[in-house]
């Protein structure tokens, strides 16, 4: 028969996409689901938009028929209000628009997927922001094993990973290192360090606090040592041996809490009620650590201003400014902030900008009131001389 075999192979390739027909439908199913979602949270936030709009509207209206008893003063607040949610807003759509962008499914389905392996250099030697390649690195696959927890492109994986891996480079991860966690909710680095031979003080803050703060209904909060424990990660007895409990207040800690050789938090000091408050926070923790020794934060970076930003509130984004700032204000104490590297990464994963209802994956940069934020760790040793040194500066740029 005259053209015979590419027939043939026309007709299996044919019947090869037929029967991968129902499992493309499936994949096109979700993905339609997933813009569907997307698409009625843009049309939510247009319509609030729009409700916004005609409430200014109606005001300007309302304050031009009562123009005899007119008070310039308070329309020019209630215009300046009014403004100030309107570009909210519309910060909002642009997060919503830019989340409509999410990667193929292949490119974070089911990945990262590399092999264990422990990192044979340096990789944190600056504080940096969350990027999609680290995720991609043999080093992280052995941290997440090692903390049970799945790998997966999440930034909250993303804090438990650089500050182990940060504190390992450093010599900290080691028989009788004293370490102090604040903030640790439900997080693995307690039973982690203990595994490895440290011996932990976990804080908390109570749990009336904690329940007003809405931790407890998130279960975020440590209520006690119990609730840290991961035969998982670290065998009870070895557990029970090396970790403490004590409830503390990060916004006011005792005095009392002093010579660790290391001290850590996960994206607890942007919960703190202010900048001010957070970079006071690190500062005051660096006190507890002997001499030499070191702190690594976690916190929330605003990538799409270093100018206007979230302060004062239950959630607060630090811009670059705020951490050169903090650069100043510790080296004017003789301590060291490892050099800022804040470009962001350039990956799919890392151009894609979650929106509420955030996803469980991948879910490395956010919306927050409108703002695209991601994590940023922060690196900083104390005095070698154990007590603030005079006129100490150096450049905490990378």
């Amino acid at each position: 028969m005259s053209g015979g075999p590419g027939l043939l192979r026309r007709f299996a390739a044919y019947v090869d996409d037929w029967r991968k027909g129902p499992a493309r439908l499936r994949r096109l199913g979700r993905r339609m689901g997933e813009v569907e979602a997307r698409l009625d949270g843009l049309a939510e936030a247009l319509a609030r938009l729009e409700a916004l709009e005609r409430s200014l509207e109606g005001a300007v209206s309302r304050l031009e028929a009562a123009a005899p008893s007119f008070d310039p003063a308070g329309f020019v607040a209630t215009e300046a209000r009014l403004s100030a949610v309107l570009t909210e807003h519309r910060r909002e759509t642009r997060a919503v628009l830019a989340g409509l962008s999410l990667p193929d499914e292949a490119l974070w389905r089911g990945r990262p997927d590399q092999p264990p392996a422990a990192a044979e250099d340096a990789v944190f030697p600056r504080s940096v922001v969350c990027r999609q390649r680290h995720f991609e690195q043999p080093w992280f696959a052995d941290w997440s094993r090692r903390m049970g927890e799945p790998l997966r492109y999440h930034r909250k994986l993303w804090e438990f990973v650089f500050i182990a891996q940060a504190l390992a480079e450093r010599g900290q991860l080691a028989d009788r290192r004293r370490a102090l966690g604040f903030g640790v909710g439900r997080e693995p680095l307690p039973a982690l360090f203990a595994a490895l031979g440290c011996r932990v003080l976990a804080t908390d803050l109570g749990g009336e606090e904690a329940a007003v703060a809405g931790w407890v209904q998130g279960s975020q909060h440590a209520a006690g040592r119990e609730s840290l424990r991961r035969p998982d990660i670290c065998p009870d007895a070895v557990f029970g041996s090396r970790v403490d409990f004590q409830v503390c207040d990060m916004a006011a800690f005792p005095d009392g809490l002093s010579g660790f050789d290391f001290c850590w938090s996960a994206c607890a000091l942007e919960h703190l009620g202010s900048i001010e408050a957070g970079l006071d926070f690190i500062e005051r923790s660096v006190e507890t650590l002997r001499p030499g020794g070191w702190a690594v934060h976690t916190t929330e970076f605003n990538l799409g201003s270093d100018d206007e930003t979230l302060d004062n509130a239950g959630t607060v984004l630090f811009r670059r400014r705020d951490l050169l700032a903090l650069g100043e204000r510790l080296a004017r104490r003789g301590h060291v902030l490892a050099p800022l590297d804040l470009a962001p990464g350039d990956g799919p994963i890392d151009r894609f900008i979650d929106t509420p209802p955030y996803r469980a994956e991948p879910h490395l940069r956010l919306a927050l009131a409108g703002w695209p934020t991601t994590s940023v760790g922060l690196i900083v040793q104390r005095s070698p001389r154990g007590r603030p040194l005079r006129g100490g500066r150096g450049s905490v740029l990378a």
